[in-house]
């Protein structure tokens, strides 16, 4: 499915329940159909050789059915239309998961000669992780915003960035940074904000990563990544994707494409209830730190005067798990999990703590969820009883001030 030029504009709430559903009431449907199909029946093979050969020469959609799942899937495409067109970008092309649509944007890059990449931290421990181990033969500079232009080499294939960054949710200027790559693309991780919050298309980014894992699925039974972009970087991706096999399962697709119906609903809802923890973690003196974006958004992230991990033990109603942007609320110590795979002075000198808490604020009440982080946070250490100090007195974790 694509977009057309006689589609007139529309408001993304809008688009969020009708993009990549326009052919519905014409083929006699309501609910988009779901095609499990691995393979599709031609007796013209001449033809599926002209559409291969085609296709392995461009990287375009085919025309007409499709041949392999690895190569086309209806569902699929119908989920990255809706995508593509929430974010305002030509196209988008889905992957197995987030990180499989990252390495994809990486493989097409470097298959060009341009193996170096300029990236800001923090991002994703594991994008982190990605680019720091050079697993697939790449090199990285890490730099602070401003330093971006000055890093740039012949050999740079990519600036990437992710704003809000996870999991201290810090912020850049999209548009300074399109600015500062000059001809090399930018690429954003817009996990975090959503399309809802902003649509970095709109600010110089030429490629938008999700993990569509999160929010865009935003029930936490759904797997998948995509990227939106132009088509003539979507084209490389198809011809990565089909040759590497990250493809998105049809069911994902279609749990997906029913996801981004609510996504406004749900990102709205959640933030608002997000900017109220923010602000009372800040007057709470159990808390130290309190990260929150000026975007706004659902993720909160903090740092507590007390020892983290009693924390995540402490609590009932909310979620102790890694993830983010599933209705039900989740908390986790990125320290320990999401950026565990990250160098910890690195991890340190990015503002990633021991002591910060990344909470992900799902559609609870908010009095609900107060409740139960009032409780795991515990008394102030002020109002702790001293430890003892006998001779079996408990060696305190270095790492829990």
């Amino acid at each position: 499915m694509e977009t057309t030029a006689a589609t007139p504009p529309r408001s993304l709430s809008t688009e969020a329940v009708h993009a990549g559903r326009e052919d519905l009431a014409d083929l006699g449907l309501h609910a988009p159909p779901l095609d499990l199909s691995t393979t599709y029946p031609s007796r013209d093979s001449r033809a599926e050789a002209a559409r291969i050969d085609a296709f392995a020469a461009t990287g375009a959609q085919p025309d007409g059915p499709p041949v392999y799942s690895r190569l086309d899937n209806p569902t699929t495409a119908r989920f990255e239309t809706a995508l593509a067109r929430l974010e305002g970008t030509e196209s988008a092309v889905a992957f197995a998961s987030g990180m499989a649509a990252l390495t994809a944007c990486l493989l097409v890059r470097s298959s060009m000669g341009l193996r170096h990449v300029v990236a800001v931290r923090p991002l994703y421990g594991c994008s982190d992780h990605l680019l720091t181990a050079g697993l697939l033969g790449s090199e990285v500079t890490w730099v602070d915003p401003d330093g971006i232009a000055g890093a740039i080499r012949p050999d740079t294939g990519l600036v990437m960035v992710e704003s809000p960054a996870n999991p201290t949710l810090a912020e850049v200027d999209l548009g300074a940074v399109a600015r500062a790559c000059g001809e090399v693309p930018l690429l954003a991780d817009n996990t975090f904000a959503t399309p809802v919050l902003q649509r970095p298309a709109e600010h110089g980014a030429r490629i938008v990563l999700h993990s569509a894992t999160k929010y865009l699925g935003g029930h936490g039974d759904v797997l998948g990544g995509v990227v939106a972009c132009d088509e003539e970087f979507a084209r490389k991706l198809r011809q990565v994707r089909f040759a590497t096999g990250g493809v998105l399962h049809p069911l994902a697709g279609y749990l997906l494409l029913r996801g981004l119906a609510t996504l406004p609903v749900r990102v709205r809802a959640a933030s608002a209830t997000a900017a109220l923890l923010a602000e009372r973690l800040a007057g709470d003196p159990r808390v130290t730190r309190v990260h929150y974006p000026k975007l706004g958004g659902a993720m909160v992230a903090f740092e507590v005067e007390g020892d983290p991990h009693e924390v995540i033990a402490g609590v009932r109603l909310i979620t102790p798990a890694v993830s983010l942007g599933s209705v039900d609320s989740l908390i986790q110590h990125p320290a320990s999990i999401s950026h565990r795979i990250v160098d910890a002075d690195d991890r340190r000198s990015s503002g990633v703590s021991d002591r910060l808490l990344r909470m992900s604020v799902g559609l609870e009440d908010v009095e609900d969820l107060w409740q139960d982080l009032d409780a795991a946070l515990g008394a102030p250490l002020s109002a702790r009883p001293a430890p003892a100090r006998g001779a079996d007195a408990p060696v305190p974790d270095p790492a829990v001030r």
